[in-house]
């Protein structure tokens, strides 16, 4: 124990282990029953979520804007370096636990009717796994125990995604996210090998508090310095893009993104969970812990990738057909808005923006659960050859599911950052704080927050798209099945109540009770010093007026576009579009250039292994077998022939001897007078 602890302080830290621990009990539980339990694995894993929900609520009222609580234990020690596992809770990490587990507890409400109750032992158990990963991960004190569970959330996301198993395409999902993944946690395991080097120590309170061994840190004249040692300057930027490498894969940043739209093949409540905040917010979050160590130049860097990725997921979003997979790149480009924010010093506001979006986007993932759950039915019930994402076989469902209409309505409202929205208050702070960013700087600087701009024009289209493809004109199935009357509701109370929790949720209350200024919002406060609080300039007015106006243009021209049937758009053989259409081709160039060279260097390989390498040991193979069989045939017909040659004239000279000893007097006298005459012949012929 680092010091002295209350009563209370210990109790708050016995509540907060309680609530990462319940899931993994629940998962344990769920594993130990019967294969035929049905949804009682369900109700265990929601009792569970429930609990470390009211725990987190009492751990986050003991610590927000209060004391830091830190509790280790030594757990091994290697030479002369111990190793310590303990707790770190402070605004951080108790803003992280409430948010994952109150995100969680509507998404396991939601399972309950969502997955088949045959599937939900299994499910319930990969589930539980899942939050209790990402919990532990974010109230870890060391970067050993926080790399643990940053692989351990991988391993369970890697469980989740290819969950539907007998899918070829899910099984290829998992495999994708999972290798992808293992880029990341290369890069993040060697930034921990350089941190530990230069600094000696895994305690995140010892690197990267306020007072901790990274500040006192500085590169001077080509060295790396530090309290304990120095090292060339160079491994501070190795560090670095470790970490940008970390970042990338987890939060699906470019050029690591492609395994987030291929992951909506596991079940849609797992996309919710994934997307919200758990295992995509887990980079965000990463930046959170470690950002003193940043340089002015790796935060630029930081920037730009956010920035780029934002853009780039967005202007693929505009054109995809697939419901969840527009949801995805919508995640993918809200994510690169909160590491551009990080790039350009809004770190409160990029927390904040992960916090609105957590509720915005789980619910729009559920609202789509919803739709999909219901158009498989009409599939499933007529044998349609369709497919149950498409929004291009929906419309018109605004009447027929009332309730998710309004939630998604929501939703799409919080994304876009209209005002009266939670997403307004976010996003509205990263517009202005990346102006003021770019302020002073040169006119290349300028370049990011205007990109930022345009993509809240492009994301306000495609969510118009998404909302006018469901919602309005008429069901396009039923041009396919006029005469047949399609039951289509919003479910049960299990469908309709966690979408009306997040729907409210998404709205301004929760954050502030002013809906137009982000620097009233609490959560903003808690992670904000003082200076940043004032406003400054005219940024504070002009951005989100011109925003929202941009906004709520290109959403009246997606109206006209979609409702009116004007052609107001690129057409479908234009360039921009086939480029957005096939994703800037980032996943064809990796299958063709990366993936396929890497697999014809292997068959290759396989190639001169087969007919090089063992085509020689085989000719080898069969030279030592002819010699092994000449010298057989040696063996056997000349050497072996020889001594039976010999042996066969020694039996036949010993039987034609043996024949003269019969034992009969007569004979040997015959014998002897032949001898003798034969002796005498010879001798007279000589």
């Amino acid at each position: 124990m680092n010091h002295a602890l209350s009563n209370i302080d210990v109790q708050t830290i016995n509540f907060a282990l309680a609530a990462v621990l319940l899931p993994l009990v629940a998962a344990f539980i769920n594993r130990l029953l019967p294969a035929k339990s049905g949804k009682v694995s369900g109700w265990i894993s929601v009792l569970a979520i429930v609990a470390a929900v009211s725990l987190s609520i009492v751990v986050f009222s003991r610590v927000w804007n209060f004391k830091q609580l830190h509790q280790q234990y030594l757990w091994f020690t290697i030479g002369q370096t111990p190793v310590y596992v303990g707790m770190l809770l402070n605004n951080l990490s108790v803003f992280m636990l409430l948010l994952v587990t109150v995100i969680a507890l509507p998404v396991h409400i939601y399972s309950t009717a969502y997955i088949k109750a045959a599937e939900q032992k299994r499910y319930f158990t990969y589930l539980s796994l899942f939050c209790f990963s990402m919990l532990a991960l974010v109230v870890v004190d060391s970067v050993i125990m926080l790399y643990a569970f940053w692989e351990l959330v991988g391993f369970s996301s890697y469980l989740l995604i290819g969950f539907w198993f007998t899918k070829d395409n899910a099984v290829q999902a998992n495999k994708k996210a999972f290798i992808i993944n293992r880029i990341g946690d290369i890069g993040l395991l060697s930034a921990i090998i350089i941190l530990f080097t230069q600094y000696h120590t895994f305690d995140l309170i010892q690197l990267f508090g306020e007072h901790g061994l990274v500040i006192k840190s500085a590169i001077q004249n080509g060295l790396w310095t530090a309290p304990a040692g120095e090292l060339p300057a160079v491994w501070q930027y190795v560090a670095f893009i470790g970490i940008l490498l970390a970042v990338a894969a987890k939060s699906a940043q470019f050029p690591l993104h492609t395994w987030l739209p291929d992951a909506m093949e596991g079940p849609t409540s797992v996309s919710a969970l994934i997307h919200a905040a758990t295992m995509v917010a887990a980079g965000v979050f990463l930046l959170g812990r470690v950002y003193p160590m940043f340089n002015n130049t790796e935060l630029d860097i930081l920037a730009i990738v956010g920035c780029f990725t934002a853009f780039m997921a967005a202007t693929i979003a505009l054109t995809q057909n697939d419901l969840k997979r527009i949801l995805a790149y919508s995640t993918i480009s809200q994510l690169g808005y909160m590491i551009m924010a990080m790039g350009v010093g809004a770190y409160a506001s990029s927390l904040f923006h992960l916090a609105t979006h957590a509720f915005f986007k789980c619910l729009l993932f559920l609202c789509a659960g919803v739709i999909i759950h219901e158009v498989q039915h009409i599939k499933d019930e007529h044998a349609l050859d369709i497919d149950p994402q498409n929004i291009l076989y929906m419309g018109g469902l605004r009447k027929k599911m009332p309730v998710t209409f309004i939630a998604t309505l929501v939703g799409c409202l919080a994304l876009v950052g209209i005002p009266l929205t939670s997403g307004y208050l976010s996003k509205d702070g990263i517009l202005i704080q990346a102006f003021e960013w770019a302020e002073n700087r040169s006119l290349a600087y300028k370049i990011i927050p205007i990109t930022i701009l345009l993509t809240s024009g492009i994301t306000a289209f495609y969510v118009a798209r998404l909302m006018f493809k469901v919602f309005f004109g008429e069901f396009k199935i039923k041009e396919i099945l006029p005469n047949v009357h399609l039951h289509i509701s919003d479910g049960s109370w299990n469908f309709k109540a966690p979408l009306i929790l997040l729907s409210l949720c998404s709205l301004f209350p929760l954050f502030s009770l002013n809906p137009f200024l982000y620097e009233h919002a609490w959560l903003f406060e808690g992670f904000s010093p003082s200076q940043h609080m004032a406003r400054q300039n005219n940024y504070h007015t002009i951005i989100p007026i011109g925003v929202n106006l941009l906004c709520v243009f290109v959403m009246y021209w997606a109206y006209a576009v979609y409702i009116q049937q004007r052609k107001l758009v690129f057409g479908q053989k234009n360039f921009f579009f086939k480029l957005s259409y096939n994703q800037w081709y980032i996943d064809a160039f990796y299958r063709n250039v990366i993936v396929n060279t890497v697999l014809g260097f292997g068959r290759s390989l396989f190639m001169l292994d087969r007919k090089v390498i063992d085509g020689f040991i085989n000719l080898l193979q069969r030279i030592t077998a002819a010699l092994s069989s000449l010298s057989a045939w040696t063996d056997r017909y000349l050497v072996d022939g020889f001594l039976h040659s010999v042996a066969l004239l020694v039996k036949g000279v010993g039987s034609f001897f043996r024949s003269f000893q019969g034992g009969k007097v007569q004979y040997y006298l015959f014998s002897m007078l032949a001898i003798i005459l034969a002796v005498f012949i010879f001798k007279l012929l000589i």
